[in-house]
């Protein structure tokens, strides 16, 4: 009914300038600021990817420094805060606990309504250092454990780790976890990234940003994803089965979780990585069934359907093989992709226009009024 046709899932569609991230879907290509995602995920680490995120530019050693050291400083969680994840029922999901622990810190956070870039950043910073301190404390409080004060001396990803478990995770461990959450980071409009722009562009605050970002990636086809894969491996079991399982599924029209991509046509550059982080920690580990699978699983895949994995499939192998518990996998996406979000938020602030796109009406017009006492 209007002179404007509409795209189901605003396919195609631009609807917003950003600097932040390019992603060129028929060559497979990722980068953030300009730095292509293969060099950034065999060289640096997740708090530089977010520095350079947020800065426009690589750290120096002292900077970087500096920047972690800030963060390090911040993982303490409000006892506030702590109260709501202990009043929460143990059987709550943990990603609505979360969403419910971030929204609390916008209530104790002392510059939560100042949108100023300066502020934006500052706010960004503690929940950059506060989600990893709520996903573990959650984890810990509904399996009738205390949870554990952060350590300034770990690394984020070690940190975490350790908070979660009580006991100090190996090199490979906190580099794989690490890993995942830089190629977690940031990756355009995507329906989490683009409902935190929306929330933005109201000139609503950071922390109401990134609760709305959190609300869109609960869903299954989006963060949601990771877990779907794992339970999908889980199903499939072995070696011996899986070809029979993609056949019957196939055959069933089920969706295979994991694989093609919205944007990519070729494989996703970031399940390059963490394919290469699931064989490290299966051999350190001595045990290298669920990354065998995988492989087995993405090949059949392919030959079938020609569809790639993309960046959940093997995050899925990765978190389980640290043994994080399978509806852990989508906070631990948040938890990487916090600072991509918050990117977006405060680029939206610096830039701001109202988000309001049309729809395009396909209902009836002109129908006459029916007094009550006729219908």
């Amino acid at each position: 009914m209007t002179d404007h046709s509409a795209s189901r899932g605003l396919a195609g569609i631009v609807a917003a300038e950003s600097a932040l991230s390019f992603i060129d879907g028929a060559a497979g290509r990722l980068s953030y600021r300009g730095y292509d995602v293969h060099a950034l995920a065999r060289h640096a680490g997740y708090l530089e990817s977010v520095y350079l995120l947020w800065y426009d530019a690589l750290p120096s050693a002292i900077e970087l420094a500096a920047f972690e050291g800030t963060l390090a400083g911040q993982r303490q969680l409000p006892e506030s805060v702590i109260d709501v994840l202990r009043g929460l029922p143990a059987e709550s999901q943990p990603m609505a606990a979360l969403r419910t622990a971030v929204s609390a810190l916008g209530q104790v956070d002392p510059e939560a309504e100042d949108i100023s870039h300066e502020a934006d950043l500052r706010k960004a910073g503690r929940l950059v250092a506060g989600m990893p301190t709520i996903v573990a404390a959650f984890d810990r409080i509904r399996r009738g454990l205390e949870p554990i004060d952060p350590d300034p001396a770990l690394d984020h990803a070690a940190n975490f780790l350790y908070m979660r478990s009580g006991e100090r995770a190996g090199p490979t461990a906190a580099r794989a976890l690490d890993t995942s959450w830089l190629l977690y980071l940031e990756h355009g409009l995507n329906a989490s990234t683009f409902t935190a722009r929306v929330v933005a562009s109201t000139l609503a605050d950071m922390h109401a940003a990134i609760t709305a970002g959190l609300c869109a990636l609960k869903g299954p086809l989006h963060g949601g994803a990771n877990e779907k894969a794992m339970e999908m491996l889980l199903d499939a079991g072995s070696l011996e089965k899986v070809e029979e399982f993609v056949d019957r599924a196939l055959a069933e029209k089920r969706k295979i979780m994991g694989f093609g991509h919205r944007v990519y046509q070729t494989e996703d550059p970031r399940a390059t990585h963490l394919r290469r982080m699931a064989e490290e920690l299966g051999r350190e580990a001595g045990n290298t069934k669920w990354y065998d699978l995988s492989r087995v699983l993405e090949d059949l895949m392919l030959e079938r359907k020609g569809l790639y994995c993309n960046v959940d499939f093997y995050c899925a192998t990765v978190y389980y093989s640290l043994e994080l518990p399978i509806d852990l996998f989508t906070p631990l996406f948040a938890i990487g992709r916090t600072a991509g979000w918050a990117a977006h938020v405060m680029e939206q602030h610096m830039h701001n226009r109202l988000i309001r796109p049309r729809a395009e009406y396909t209902g009836e017009l002109d129908r006459p009024w029916v007094p009550i006492d006729r219908r």
